[in-house]
């Protein structure tokens, strides 16, 4: 009976939209805390700094724990892939940042527990969940972008090498020139280059400009927002389906013996 109460009493806890505010404001302290390690600072404030660190990963285990024990089966808790993720993020804390040969792994997992931040805010969940299911559609949107590169980047190469062979020297520098024209980074430059030997080569850039910077970003957009739409509306779905009372239940299983005793006689 007192570990009933006793795990009720963690439900709570992690159940608390404060306590949840506080992991929160922990992890973006915990991003600071990364932050002032890569300034030079004192050794004094180094070591408060480390103690800061040391004291978060505490708070980290304690907060884990908590949301284990307040779990009702505790093999649920491992079959969510977002707490196997901050398990892992964690226990990898606890190798020391010092005299161990882990410790550049312990700093560079001390950097991903920003990461947290996805598990703990339901709409930043909704967001990675969104894109992640994007994917098979932009995979295509992607690979036909890449035909239009290379077609136009083979194009460059055979027309604008003579031009300026450090541009368009090859394929694959052709593409990165192209991929700097997509992002407009001083675009204008290469073009005036090629139409001083080639008027018309304008015709050239537009026309990639259009396909790539217009076209298929704007499909890649679209294709996210309409995702994240419908995750939105499941979310908004799931939080507004009505859950049963303990009355009703009691009701429905009344019933349902009710009907056994009917279909025995």
């Amino acid at each position: 009976m007192n570990t009933d109460k006793l795990q009720q009493t963690f439900l709570r806890v992690r159940s608390n939209k404060l306590f949840e505010l506080f992991v929160v404001i922990i992890i973006i302290f915990s991003a600071l805390v990364i932050g002032a390690k890569t300034y030079d600072i004192s050794p004094t404030t180094l070591r408060i700094v480390g103690w800061l660190d040391l004291m978060i990963t505490v708070f980290f285990v304690v907060e884990i724990t908590i949301r284990f024990l307040g779990e009702e089966n505790k093999k649920n808790f491992f079959r969510n892939g977002w707490n196997i993720f901050d398990t892992l993020i964690v226990l990898v804390s606890l190798i020391p940042i010092s005299n161990s040969d882990m410790a550049f792994i312990g700093r560079l997992v001390r950097i991903f527990r920003v990461l947290r931040m996805i598990s703990i805010i339901p709409e930043l969940r909704i967001l990675l969940n969104s894109l992640l299911k994007a994917m098979p559609q932009l995979g295509y949107v992607l690979l036909l972008m890449f035909i239009i590169f290379y077609i136009y980047a083979a194009f460059g190469t055979m027309f604008f090498e003579n031009i300026n062979p450090k541009l368009w020297g090859d394929i694959t520098i052709a593409m990165l020139t192209l991929f700097r024209v997509m992002t407009f980074e001083d675009w204008t430059d290469v073009m005036y280059e090629t139409m001083e030997v080639y008027p018309f080569s304008w015709a050239f850039f537009l026309s990639f400009i259009f396909l790539t910077a217009f076209a298929f970003l704007n499909m890649v957009i679209g294709i996210v927002v309409n995702v994240l739409e419908k995750e939105n509306a499941l979310a908004q779905l799931e939080q507004e389906e009505p859950q049963p009372t303990l009355a009703e239940l009691q009701q429905e299983i009344l019933e349902l013996k009710k009907m056994i005793r009917e279909l025995k006689s």
